[in-house]
């Protein structure tokens, strides 16, 4: 297959897995093996750091109105130390407090992590772990609380549940949300708080990744038209990946990321069973 066309497609996985609860990691490992994609670049840390950038932007775009709010209440907190009863203001600390446990381990466990589920038949199987986890919290979630009435306790602990989501076929989204549901959020203020804690997330760990780029650690050289072609792909899919899942946890339950989440699974083991997997 022509390489734009692959750049295109794990630029679209990209976009629409990390938001939607099934785990982008987890398919940007699984695609390209069930494909049969070798090529080094597509596969690269390169082109992998650039496809997250894509993410980051549908971040931006999407919640731009928020982060002029929250930034300028969160600064002024800081001048005047105090939170006012502001919820702007308490709502960027609240953001803060569930970004640190990501900041404090990620750099450290990252790459030890990646490299030992890396696996096609691990990646499945945390599928089903994940799977078990959402299905769980939104099976036991009260789901009658908003993001304004989230405590700094309940947002640690949604940050620590994202810690988590560093093991590939977790997902970020999807144990953020299933944290959030525990704390008794609704689902749609659930992954409303999740995506707004992904972007200071996502884009520290771009800029962590980066630094490979930087040092040539990450071993290919960026090409281009292939980076822009991937990086287009993952920024227009995540915003409407953004918008769907809000619109649709507003009415509806989990369940359908729970069972997409088991039958790819089945899906990794089946073809690990087949010829083709051996």
């Amino acid at each position: 297959m022509d390489l734009s066309i692959q750049a295109l497609i794990m630029g679209l996985v990209q976009g629409l897995t990390e938001f939607i609860p099934v785990s982008s990691s987890g398919h940007l490992i699984l695609v390209p093996w069930a494909m049969g994609w070798t090529d080094p670049f597509i596969n690269s840390l390169a082109f992998d750091v650039m496809l997250h950038m894509g993410t980051l932007l549908a971040l931006i775009l999407y919640f731009w109105r928020d982060w002029l709010t929250l930034i300028p209440a969160g600064l002024a907190s800081i001048r005047d130390r105090s939170l006012r009863d502001d919820p702007d203001r308490k709502m960027a600390w609240l953001l803060v407090v569930a970004t640190i446990p990501a900041v404090l381990v990620g750099p450290l466990l990252t790459d030890t992590i990646e490299s030992w589920v890396r696996e096609p038949a691990r990646v499945a199987a945390m599928l089903c772990v994940g799977a078990a986890i959402l299905w769980l919290a939104d099976r036991w979630g009260s789901k009658v609380r908003e993001m304004e009435e989230m405590t700094f306790g309940g947002a640690l602990g949604i940050g620590i549940a994202q810690v988590v989501a560093l093991v590939p076929g977790i997902s970020r989204s999807g144990v953020s949300i299933a944290a959030g549901l525990f704390e008794g959020l609704s689902r749609e203020a659930a992954a409303r708080f999740s995506f707004l804690m992904a972007t200071p997330v996502v884009a520290g760990a771009g800029l962590w990744e980066a630094r490979k780029l930087l040092t040539g650690e990450a071993g290919e050289n960026p090409e281009m038209r292939l980076v822009l072609i991937g990086f287009v792909a993952a920024a227009t899919s995540g915003v409407l990946a953004i918008h769907f899942m809000l619109e649709f946890l507003r009415r509806r339950p989990v369940t359908l990321f729970v069972v997409y989440r088991v039958l790819a699974a089945i899906a990794v083991f089946v073809i690990l069973l087949s010829p083709h997997g051996a």
